[in-house]
């Protein structure tokens, strides 16, 4: 397989690396996969050996956050990949392979899921009851990066999806939720958020099930946050019944795990519900702006969805309900189209 197209240059030098440097020359090469951000993920393999190399731009991304939270993962018995090689100078890593096998293809096989989201739900408990000393190590959730993320959504997916023009009051209507929201999630008590702990990064493993992956954003935040990502997963919906029972069997395990949490199950799902539309606002904004300005046209296949989301969550709460109305009056009249002049 040709990899070394003269108009890549850091796939060449990648390639140089891995054979000259690291001194598997006759090696195969191939890309493993792209993320949201401007990493790519490749896949060495020699014989019956197989690696995965990051590429991550030095001018874009940092290696320092994965390979920081790589050692915190694997030092509390999580299944990552392992760091065995690195060339921060260049933005390359090598690393284990966890293997090919995404949540997200296995899920097709209904009857899975709930072995999957156990070994998922059973990982994130450990994650977030270790050592809490770990989560103070990384970057607060914090009030500001709360409303920055939301504020994605007028932006990207507002103005420059739909095309809307917002008047003062539906200004004001956001500017009120975004805090409620921000507030809800601050409420929460305070442990190791993965970010993206959802379908697309989690890996189907023989031992030690799931792969995490994608975890290089991590920061403290609410205890919430990502079992909405797992449970209100951006590329994958289970009837809400569903998603209760998980949520109310989580919040279980957590307490028989000793951690210190006094909420009623009411309570928590109302976090669970609001922690969710704030990521799922926030989402919209994302998705629309991978694909104005990075060209990456299939997130819009998974806007419907999110907006859904959306819609649900903010129409069963008082606070909310404004939100969902606007949804209902000026998104949804203006949603299609605006798909179908992107896809254009």
């Amino acid at each position: 397989m040709g990899l070394t197209d003269a108009s890549d240059s850091r796939l060449a030098d990648l390639t140089r690396w891995v054979f000259d440097d690291l001194g598997f020359a006759g090696s195969h090469i191939a890309p493993a996969s792209a993320d949201a951000s401007f990493r790519r993920y490749f896949r060495v393999t020699r014989g019956q050996d197989s690696y995965i190399v990051m590429d991550a731009p030095p001018d874009k991304e940092d290696l320092g956050p994965f390979t920081n939270v790589a050692r915190m993962l694997l030092e509390i018995g999580l299944n990552v990949p392992m760091v065995l090689a690195r060339e921060p100078r260049r933005g390359f890593l090598l690393l284990s392979d966890l293997g090919r096998r995404l949540y997200l293809d296995e899920l097709v096989d209904v009857g899975a899921a709930d072995r999957l989201y156990a070994d998922a739900l059973g990982a994130l408990a450990t994650l977030q009851t270790a050592d809490h000393a770990m989560a103070r190590k990384l970057p607060r959730y914090d009030h500001s990066l709360l409303l920055r993320e939301m504020e994605l959504m007028p932006e990207w997916f507002l103005h420059g999806h739909l095309r809307l023009q917002l008047s003062a009051a539906e200004r004001g209507m956001l500017d009120g939720l975004f805090e409620a929201l921000a507030q809800s999630a601050l409420a929460q008590p305070s442990v190791f958020v993965h970010r993206d702990y959802h379908s697309r990064n989690l890996l189907v493993t023989a031992e030690d099930n799931p792969g995490i992956l994608d975890f290089q954003d991590a920061v403290q935040g609410p205890v919430t946050y990502d079992l909405a990502s797992l449970l209100k997963d951006c590329y994958v919906a289970w009837p809400a019944a569903r998603v209760r029972a998980w949520v109310s069997e989580y919040r279980e395990q957590l307490l028989a795990r000793g951690f210190a949490l006094a909420a009623s199950e009411s309570e928590f799902i109302r976090w669970f519900d609001l922690v969710g539309l704030q990521r799922h606002t926030k989402v919209l904004g994302i998705f629309a702006r991978l694909f104005y300005r990075d060209g990456k046209a299939q997130y819009l296949a998974d806007l419907p969805r999110v907006l859904r989301y959306t819609r649900e969550a903010a129409g069963q709460y008082a606070e909310t309900a404004p939100f969902a109305q606007f949804i209902a009056r000026r998104i949804e009249p203006e949603f299609q189209a605006a798909q179908e002049r992107a896809l254009a």
